[in-house]
C-alpha cells in the first residue's frame, strides 16, 4: 500500500502563488504516472497535470500557469501554482500509478479570493 500526503494548500488572493507537495510513503521512481487532480465547486474531478514516462501533460487551464515536477530522491511530486484565479479554488489531490495500481491522497484545499 502506498500512502500519499498532500500539503501546501491555503488561502491566497487572485494573482498569488502556492506550491503543493505530495509525499509518498514509498519510492516513486517506478511510477508510470504521477498526477495532480482537482475538484472545484460544481464540477467533477479533473486532471490538472500529469507526468508520464514520455513527458508531461497539462490541462488547458493549467498551461502557462502551473508546473508539475517530481523528486525521486525525496519521493515527492510538486505542483507550482502561479497567477491563481478564483476559479482555481478547490481540493487538489495527487495520484500515482505503480504497477498499474492507482493510489490517491486525501487532498489539500486551495482557496483563491478576488
Amino acid at each position: 500500500q502506498v500512502q500519499l500526503v498532500e500539503s501546501g494548500g491555503g488561502s491566497v488572493q487572485a494573482g498569488g502563488s502556492l506550491r503543493l507537495s505530495c509525499a509518498a510513503s514509498t519510492s516513486i521512481s517506478a511510477a508510470s504516472e504521477l498526477n495532480w487532480y482537482r475538484t472545484v465547486p460544481g464540477k467533477t474531478r479533473e486532471m490538472v497535470a500529469r507526468i508520464l514516462e514520455r513527458g508531461t501533460k497539462y490541462a488547458e487551464f493549467a498551461k502557462g500557469r502551473f508546473t508539475v515536477s517530481r523528486d525521486n530522491n525525496r519521493n515527492t511530486v510538486e505542483l507550482q501554482l502561479n497567477s491563481l484565479e478564483p476559479g482555481d479554488t478547490g481540493l487538489y489531490q495527487c495520484s500515482v500509478v505503480i504497477r498499474v495500481r492507482p493510489f490517491w491522497g486525501r487532498g489539500t484545499q486551495v482557496t483563491v479570493s478576488s
